[in-house]
């Protein structure tokens, strides 16, 4: 299973929200590159980042940043927030980029990812963001979409790789939503699925691999030590032989 350390930007600063709320947010590191730094540094083989003014603005607010991230490391770095159109998905792809992450435009514009799948395939990854049963769009705000419905369509357009955020979970550090993960590997075997919300103890990225999760995303317990990323590192790397 994937580790993806996360780095979340607004106003070009390294955060963390609590439950997807911009008036809830707390600053970790002033520096993004030197955040994307140390997770190298403890062993990180991958990196998350969020734009997350992007993602309310629906364009890049933070490219120049973002950019300086994907090129400055070592890091297989995936990018999500404001990723709305074919042109930004090929500048980030241009500057290095691993895998580009389109929400809203995947909830409300199909003909988007259609394009973005058949020219940049598994390039390309989708982030479904729920809460209570719906999909979140527009830097989560309520779109209507029941969670189920979104990923059938997912599935049945041939995405391979979803980033499903349980945003009741985001940043409160109380532990991923296991039963949620459990019944969409179950319900979509063909996805595949990146944990992300609410990840605080080591045990929960094994528990997380048991569910069948491809990658787990963690971001507030990082920063805050709840997981040692050099361990963790560590462990999934000597599992996969690496």
């Amino acid at each position: 299973m994937k580790l993806l350390p996360a780095i979340d930007l607004s106003e070009g600063k390294a955060v963390r929200l609590i439950q997807g709320d911009y008036q809830k947010k707390t600053v970790f590191n002033e520096d993004p590159l030197e955040q994307a730094e140390l997770f190298e540094k403890a062993g990180a083989d991958f990196l998350h980042v969020v734009d997350l003014d992007g993602a309310k603005a629906g364009e890049p607010k933070n490219g120049g940043i973002i950019e300086k991230l994907i090129r400055g490391s070592r890091l297989k770095v995936e990018i999500g927030g404001g990723v709305r159109s074919l042109e930004t998905v090929r500048r980030y792809l241009d500057a290095g980029a691993w895998r580009v992450i389109l929400g809203t435009a995947a909830a409300e514009d199909p003909a988007v990812l259609t394009e973005c799948l058949e020219r940049y395939g598994e390039s390309i990854a989708v982030g479904a963001d729920v809460w209570d049963g719906q999909v979140m769009t527009r830097g989560w705000l309520a779109s209507g979409i029941p969670g189920e419905e979104f990923f059938s369509r997912l599935a049945a357009m041939g995405v391979r790789n979803v980033i499903c955020t349980d945003i009741s979970r985001d940043g409160m550090m109380r532990g991923a939503n296991l039963e949620l993960y459990r019944q969409l590997h179950r319900a979509f075997p063909a996805l595949k699925l990146t944990a992300s919300g609410g990840i605080s103890r080591p045990e929960e990225l094994e528990e997380l691999e048991r569910c069948g999760m491809d990658g787990a995303i963690i971001g507030k317990a990082l920063y805050t030590g709840a997981i040692d990323l050099a361990e963790a590192a560590l462990r999934f790397r000597e599992e996969e032989g690496c």
